[in-house]
């Protein structure tokens, strides 16, 4: 039960994917500019409605689903358990990501009149966890160290991030000719708390012993840092205007940078792509930081109880054990500023158009209309703290109608091999309203989905054919 218990916890306990694959070039949708700074816009000014133009989750696990565990198929679950954890490797993880767009806008200008500049703005919170499989770790709590004498159990397995933070953000898009657009976004970012536990090292072994039946070594260089949680934990005079305070940029701060470009290779071709939070955040406020490192060598406990009559009871025998355990390892809690850096994301894709709209009158098209389908190949990658994340997605794009749009999304990443995702947008009058999800083929079966995405939005429009 203790290991079905811990295992559970790991699973959902913790919650990296940040891929937004069907927003990425959707030119309708203006939070589509958050994707690419340098992508086509099609409005000349919008707002997004607060609190609801952007709402977005998605989680999921690179080797394992809720179903490989729970699934009433008859199977004992100890069985699935020993599959799980022998089949999982130190690089398979666990993620999770959340955005609530809080304010945004957005709007054309130039001074020549040609609205060939645009300004966006915006305000919105994110979480973001991503931590790996420990696979030593669980393999000593499943079998235990008995079984394992001598063998060292590595330590550097343990690797895990999680954040809270707001982003504040300013964006200009600049159309330089028919050809090349280019647009660069600055950003502030605002650490509400933050937990980290990276670049740990060590082993752990046990050996046959001397005065015991054993000794159980410990090689230990691990770390946990943490911001902006030392303060809601244990400040008993922290109120509630403290909280709004962290929350409104009085946390830990840093800088960042969007750039992204589009390049029209011909009426037809078009090519574009972004890098994605180049930037950093300084955590010196509210910084509790943890270390444990030395070598240890602890003989383990004698099982033989005090006799009846020493005076001892048995509560103050496991209580002496207790002290002496924790007495042999030494944890360090320091207040050391430190640096994070935000995981780099990469976007680009190669798209093709055609398909014009065709007069029943006169049998021509609308040479004015655009192209109403579009077609491509997109790469993302991400930077993680072990291998980068990388997903290569094929899409098909049709405008059904003036103000209705699809794009349907075919996607091979760390997750799966079988991702399909639909997306669509949808204006009525200067209301836009948009929504995508992914992963349809496990909808009949979502605990054995491996990850999962949804995003949806209300905007208010103003576009370029209403001049």
């Amino acid at each position: 039960m203790r290991r079905c218990a811990w295992f559970v916890i790991l699973l959902v306990g913790v919650s990296y994917a940040q891929n937004k694959q069907i927003l990425y070039g959707f030119t309708e949708i203006p939070q589509s500019l958050l994707q690419n700074p340098g992508g086509k816009i099609s409005n000349d000014w919008y707002f997004g409605i607060p609190l609801l133009s952007h709402i977005h989750a998605n989680g999921g696990s690179s080797g394992v689903t809720i179903y490989d565990l729970f699934a009433v198929d008859g199977e004992n679950f100890n069985t699935k358990l020993e599959r799980v954890v022998y089949s999982l490797k130190p690089t398979d993880f666990f993620t999770f990501n959340q955005q609530l767009e809080i304010v945004s806008g957005g709007f054309a200008f130039d001074p020549s009149y040609n609205k060939n500049q645009y300004i966006s703005f915006g305000l919105y919170q994110e979480v973001d966890a991503i931590i790996y499989f420990p696979q030593d770790y669980a393999k000593l709590v499943y079998e235990g160290n008995q079984n394992n004498i001598n063998r060292p159990f590595r330590l550097d397995h343990l690797n895990g991030t999680s954040e809270l933070i707001s982003v504040l953000h300013i964006g200009y898009n600049k159309v330089v000719n028919d050809k090349f657009t280019y647009g660069i976004r600055g950003k502030v970012y605002n650490s509400i708390t933050n937990i980290n536990s990276l670049n740990n090292k060590g082993t752990f072994i046990t050996v046959n012993g001397d005065n015991n039946v054993y000794d159980h070594i410990f090689d230990l260089d691990l770390s946990l840092k943490t911001s902006g949680l030392v303060n809601l934990t244990t400040d008993s005079d922290f109120e509630t205007k403290d909280i709004t305070k962290q929350i409104l940029f009085g946390g830990n701060l840093g800088l960042g940078v969007d750039l992204g470009f589009s390049y029209q290779i011909n009426k037809q071709w078009y090519l574009d792509g972004s890098l994605l939070d180049i930037g950093f955040i300084n955590h010196g406020k509210h910084v509790e930081n943890y270390e444990l490192k030395g070598n240890y060598v602890f003989e383990g406990i004698n099982p033989i109880f005090p006799e009846v009559g020493s005076g001892q009871t048995a509560d103050e025998y496991w209580t002496e054990i207790e002290q002496e355990f924790e007495d042999l390892f030494t944890i360090d809690t320091t207040k050391t500023k430190y640096t994070t850096w935000r995981p780099i994301k990469l976007n680009t894709s190669l798209n093709y158009t055609f398909g014009k709209r065709v007069s029943k009158e006169c049998d021509c098209t609308f040479d004015d209309s655009g192209y109403l389908n579009r077609i491509g190949l997109q790469l993302y990658a991400v930077n993680r703290p072990k291998l980068p994340q990388v997903a290569l997605t094929a899409y098909y794009y049709r405008r059904l109608l003036n103000g209705l749009s699809i794009k349907a999304a075919y996607t091979l990443d760390s997750y799966s091999f079988s991702n399909i995702g639909i997306g669509m947008s949808a204006q009525l009058g200067g209301i836009n309203f948009y929504i995508m999800a992914d992963n349809f083929l496990n909808f009949k079966n979502i605990y054995n989905a491996q990850s999962l995405s949804l995003q949806l939005g209300f905007n208010y429009i103003f576009t370029k054919d209403e001049d």
